[in-house]
């Protein structure tokens, strides 16, 4: 429940602190004097979109706070998962908007996502403005209130679970089916390309071999003739000189001097060294002489076999046997998955009728579930219906099950029917009901789930609207028993048959300075609540009438705010 609303800067407030009760409330005022701010306000505290044109002129930031106590509404887990301080059933919620458009919001001075703001500000507070009286007709608010009264929870988080891996499963097997279709539709091609590339047989460094062996053998008499001459030149048949005899000479003659000169021996050795290398040299030369041979036939072989290979990568547009070789293996998966498409396809509809039947056999839980409270809601809603000035009301809530269509609600279709006399085919509410009795319903159907939830506070912005006299007094004591339930409710009204079952009574004024309007909200006393009832009942002008009758109002519907 509220205990304290703080607004700073936020429109036509500049600075406001007031304490709120238990039970039911009322705030009452002038047309424009600032009770929808108030709603706006609050509504920041529960995640709706901040407008920083909603800050005072010449403001810097606004800032709302409001703190609740939360203590008997179980929601030590949510505190908990949510990793927030659970301060003995305190909850402090702030929000700051700048004039830059930035927003900030906390929950017990701890930083907190719009979201998880949204989610604690329903689970706290449900503000029911004269719009919402719309979502009557709407079927999923129908069948939210029925989930509501069910208790259905559990079991709709379950079908969620289900529905959504249903259709997951479904999609999957939506996309098999188009692939699959659409790769044999490609199938001949891919095949053509893979074996093309697989005919060829294709070895990894097989390019880069063959390129170097086209060379040597388009060349051949080239290099054999020069390889042949450079072993002449180092080593002769002959007797003229050659490299190495030439070498072998000198080593011969530096030793036969060794004894008279030191260091010939060494000279000698190292000249011995470069006569192996180049001794080895020669054979190299040699051997690679002698396995160089011109052949047509093999340069030929070669020339073909790179030409399908360069034809190959200009097909498919690479540069290498490797990415040819990638391609290939990619093919092969492409094809692999053509093949086993089928068996792809025929589990994933094994699955889909699998899950389908999981959660069919969930919604249909939840639509027996709802069937019941059905019949539970139209008794409820007769008794409630009938001190609200419809004795004659008829109200029935119409469950239809088809197993066939699901959807994420369930496979039920709800429908709330309607009319306000006893003769007459009933019809959809949004249909048959006037302004005034669709919010009289719908004050019977938050009546409702008030009584089925845990809700703190319930704030019901002129719900009021369409109806009068004895009706709106029956409104009211509704109001007043639902806020006698461990509830705190509020209700922004213009009818003084309201105002004077409150248990609360708060005013909201315009005050008017040199520069600025300024909205603001008071608490009133009893001699001032009968001064608002007897304004209420005849105007501007005050007559010793209105304030007898107001006074006979309060004492009457509230005898224990009497003095």
């Amino acid at each position: 429940m509220i205990r304290h609303l703080h607004i700073e800067n936020y429109a036509l407030i500049q600075h406001l602190d007031i304490d709120f009760h238990p039970g039911f409330s009322v705030i009452t005022g002038e047309t424009g004097a600032g009770k929808s701010i108030i709603i706006g306000a609050i509504g920041l505290l529960m995640g709706q979109r901040a407008d920083s044109r909603t800050i005072k002129a010449g403001a810097k930031r606004c800032v709302v706070e409001i703190e609740m106590n939360v203590a008997d509404y179980g929601m030590e887990t949510f505190f908990e998962e949510a990793d927030l301080d659970y301060d003995e059933g305190c909850c402090i919620i702030r929000r700051e908007v700048t004039a830059a458009g930035k927003s900030r919001a906390f929950i017990n001075d701890t930083p907190v996502s719009l979201s998880l703001l949204k989610e604690i500000g329903e689970m706290l507070i449900d503000v029911h403005s004269q719009h919402k009286n719309l979502l009557l007709g709407k079927e999923d608010f129908q069948i939210s209130t029925l989930d509501l009264l069910a208790k259905n929870d559990a079991l709709l988080d379950s079908y969620k679970r289900a529905y959504s891996l249903f259709r997951q499963t479904e999609k999957e097997l939506e996309e098999a089916v188009a692939m699959a279709k659409q790769s044999q539709e490609e199938e001949d091609y891919l095949r053509f390309q893979y074996e093309q590339i697989a005919e060829a047989e294709l070895q990894e460094n097989e390019q880069e071999e063959l390129e170097e062996e086209l060379q040597t053998l388009e060349h051949a008499e080239d290099i054999k003739s020069t390889l042949f001459s450079v072993v002449r030149i180092m080593q002769s048949d002959g007797e003229s000189a050659d490299v190495l005899n030439m070498l072998r000479q000198g080593i011969h003659e530096l030793r036969s001097i060794s004894s008279v000169y030191s260091q010939a021996e060494a000279i000698a050795d190292r000249m011995d060294s470069c006569y192996i290398e180049l001794k080895d040299v020669a054979g190299e030369l040699e051997d690679g002489a002698d396995s160089v041979e011109y052949n047509p036939k093999r340069q030929e072989q070669v020339s073909e076999r790179l030409n399908t290979i360069y034809t190959l990568e200009k097909k498919h547009g690479v540069d290498s046997v490797c990415q040819l070789l990638e391609l290939q293996h990619m093919l092969g998966k492409k094809l692999s998955a053509i093949d086993g498409s089928g068996e792809l396809i025929e589990r994933l509809c094994c699955q889909v009728e699998e899950n389908r039947r999981t959660a069919t056999s969930l919604a249909l839980q939840l639509s027996a579930a709802r069937a019941k409270a059905a019949e539970a809601m139209e008794a409820e809603m007769r008794t409630k219906l009938l001190p609200l000035g419809m004795p004659n009301a008829q109200f029935r809530c119409e469950v239809v099950t088809d197993e066939q269509t699901l959807t994420p609600k369930g496979c039920a279709q709800v429908q709330f029917l309607f009319n306000a006399n006893k003769s007459g085919e009933l019809k959809p509410v949004s249909q048959v009901a006037s302004g005034g009795e669709i919010a009289r319903v719908m004050l019977s159907v938050k009546a409702l789930i008030a009584g089925a939830v845990k809700l703190p506070t319930i704030i019901f912005d002129e719900i009021d609207t369409g109806v009068s006299g004895k009706v709106a007094e029956k409104m009211a004591i509704m109001m007043r028993e639902m806020g006698n339930q461990n509830r705190q409710v509020i209700s922004i009204t213009h009818l003084p048959q309201i105002a004077a079952h409150g248990q609360h009574h708060y005013k909201v004024y315009k005050e008017d300075t040199e520069d600025t309007t300024l909205s603001h909200i008071v608490p009133l006393v009893y001699e001032q609540r009968v001064e608002e009832l007897a304004h209420m009942l005849s105007g501007e002008d005050l007559t010793q009438a209105a304030i007898d009758n107001a006074r006979a109002l309060i004492e009457n519907s509230s005898p224990s705010v009497m003095p």
